[in-house]
């Protein structure tokens, strides 16, 4: 009798637990939506792109793409915050998940209560850098520099509420710094603006300025990120020359519904952290600037709701107007 008693418990435990493990079981049944908040071509597309190919051979259903770039990326992230959260819609968006709600009055989505946090997949440093003009060759002498001055010396960035200017306004913040922020329509413009000296400083994506370290038309003082950047291993992170509290990337995530089945959200992280360990992708990643991350979706969770907050403060502390 209890030989009996206990397979029929061992039954009933198993049914119980069978709906919630077939969704991780049968997932994907059919294709997959993956939403690229940005316009095709750029380093978010790519990455999603190289994600989306590597979920569809591994799991033989396609994982097809779409990019929705308008209005900055919040059209893209309002419709995938509003898709079934079923696993069937997943989004991977920039650090304008984190920046923008700080930065508009009215979004269509709540980053924080409105999606899943699976995992951050890579992340890009912003770097500090300067004309080579500039008689300063380390942040130390860069801030005696400015503070001997104030007001006179200005620094650009991609463009009002980027994470560029955000970079610039937490250092700016952190050091008591009289330096004008000179906003520009995009990383080209404010690279050639600090190329030709009338910028002197700049704050950006490293992407966009590495070709121009490495040939000497930028002179690369710090990195925003925790660890120093694998391309440039003798620049200092901005800790390291003496300025705390400072991290700050450029990051590609991946995110889903809130409410999507626990089960879905590990699978993919589990699949999407060995896609970004393998070697052809890491090199893509390196040969754009990027390096692979794959925290956890609890360590991610943490991260958003903490970066969500802490870039809220620097654009109220800034005095950076709200978008409406």
């Amino acid at each position: 009798m209890r030989l009996k008693f206990l397979a029929l418990a061992g039954a009933a435990v198993a049914l119980a637990a069978a709906p919630h493990m077939a969704p991780a079981q049968t997932y994907p049944a059919r294709a997959v939506r993956v939403i690229v908040p940005a316009a095709p071509g750029g380093p978010s597309d790519v990455i999603g792109r190289i994600i989306a190919l590597k979920l569809s051979e591994a799991w033989g259903q396609q994982f097809n793409v779409e990019n929705i770039p308008s209005g900055a990326g919040n059209i893209g992230v309002g419709i995938a915050a509003k898709a079934p959260p079923d696993g069937y819609t997943i989004l991977t968006p920039t650090s304008a998940i984190i920046v923008n709600p700080g930065l508009y009055a009215k979004l269509p989505y709540d980053t924080v209560t409105d999606f899943a946090a699976v995992t951050l997949a890579a992340a890009s440093p912003h770097v500090l850098t300067v004309n080579p003009s500039v008689p300063a060759h380390s942040v130390k002498e860069l801030v005696a520099w400015v503070k001997a001055t104030p007001g006179k010396y200005s620094y650009a960035s991609p463009g009002t509420g980027t994470t560029g200017q955000l970079a610039g306004e937490l250092f700016k913040l952190s050091l008591g710094l009289d330096l004008v922020h000179v906003p520009f329509n995009g990383g080209a413009p404010a690279l050639n603006s600090t190329i030709g000296g009338h910028t002197p400083i700049m704050f950006s994506a490293l992407p966009t300025v590495a070709s121009n370290i490495k040939d000497g038309r930028l002179r690369a003082l710090a990195v925003t990120s925790g660890k120093r950047a694998p391309e440039f291993p003798d620049v200092p992170t901005l800790a390291e020359a003496g300025v705390p509290d400072q991290e700050s990337e450029f990051i590609q995530a991946v995110l889903v519904p809130a409410g999507t089945p626990k089960e879905i959200i590990d699978k993919l992280y589990r699949e999407i952290a060995r896609i970004v360990a393998l070697p052809d992708v890491k090199e893509r990643l390196a040969a754009i600037g990027y390096t692979p991350i794959a925290n956890s979706p609890e360590a991610f969770a943490a991260q958003i709701k903490a970066d969500v907050a802490r870039w809220a403060k620097v654009i109220r502390d800034a005095g950076i107007k709200q978008i409406e």
